[in-house]
């Protein structure tokens, strides 16, 4: 930061602190759809300084759960003629590894996860953690390489809520692979913040504008793999898919324009010149 002039200087946040921005962001626009509020995150944002704000905006939390995670058990009824308030902690420490290495409380069910179904094994049991607030629902998954743990602040909630909302959280990260790869967002080569901003943000759109493009057409007008013998028929037409039929229409329309009856040399230049333009 000190390096940056101060005219170009942004104020300092957290990533954290951005989040909580953006979910109050959220909660203003969303909030007038009467409907709950799900929120899904990296293990990363799983803390303190987002998910009470999160709670207190009335938002459900979905995330990793960090398997050392000081977790307590739940308190009991307060005893008749206790004064005070009643406890938001329990008194006994729970140890998720413990939990996990029980052979006993293991169920096994069949989830819609990703592309398809899959059996898991897992255990889910309520517990309280101070970064959450209070009472969080924990779902322990028995994977091949390892158990997991995840976690989420609505009680109510399903193991199968908790497990298809982890795994609705792959598309976003394939958009934000797709962002940074195929449309370039972040190599831009711009001096100041602001100006990165706002490269960021024209990769944003282009990115929307593609996906909004592509969205009622058939996977037929979108990739045409025969000169790919190689790829898989079946795999679903990716972003740069998208991006290559739309630029094949462009070009097609720019061919189009030239091969109408009666074009002057001049119009002829013209089209070629932009056609060269698009190809490079």
């Amino acid at each position: 930061m000190p390096a940056i002039d101060l005219r170009h200087r942004n104020a300092f946040r957290t990533k954290l602190e951005m989040a909580v921005e953006l979910l109050q962001w959220a909660k203003h626009w969303l909030g007038l759809l009467k409907r709950p509020i799900w929120l899904v995150a990296d293990g990363a944002y799983a803390k303190r300084q987002m998910s009470r704000p999160a709670k207190a905006l009335g938002i459900s939390v979905v995330s990793r759960l960090c398997k050392d995670a000081a977790l307590r058990t739940v308190p009991g009824p307060r005893p008749a003629g206790r004064r005070g308030r009643p406890r938001i902690y329990g008194e006994k420490a729970i140890d998720l590894a413990k939990r996990a290495g029980q052979k006993r409380g293991w169920s096994r069910n069949r989830f819609e996860l990703y592309d398809g179904a899959a059996v898991k094994r897992y255990k889910t049991f309520p517990a309280t953690w101070r970064p959450a607030g209070g009472v969080i629902q924990v779902v322990l998954v028995d994977e091949p390489h390892g158990w997991r743990a995840y976690f989420c602040t609505e009680l109510k909630a399903t193991v199968a809520d908790v497990l298809t909302t982890i795994a609705d959280r792959f598309s976003l990260e394939i958009a934000f692979r797709e962002i940074k790869e195929i449309v370039g967002a972040g190599e831009q080569q711009v001096r100041f913040i602001y100006a990165s901003v706002g490269a960021f943000l024209v990769c944003l759109w282009t990115y929307t504008m593609t996906e909004a493009w592509a969205w009622r057409r058939s996977e037929a007008e979108l990739v045409d793999r025969t000169d790919s013998p190689w790829d898989s028929p079946t795999r679903r037409p990716s972003h740069a898919d998208k991006r290559g039929a739309w630029r094949r229409e462009f070009l097609a329309g720019e061919i189009l324009a030239i091969l109408r009856s009666g074009p002057s040399d001049a119009e002829i230049q013209a089209a070629a010149d932009r056609l060269l333009r698009l190809a490079a």
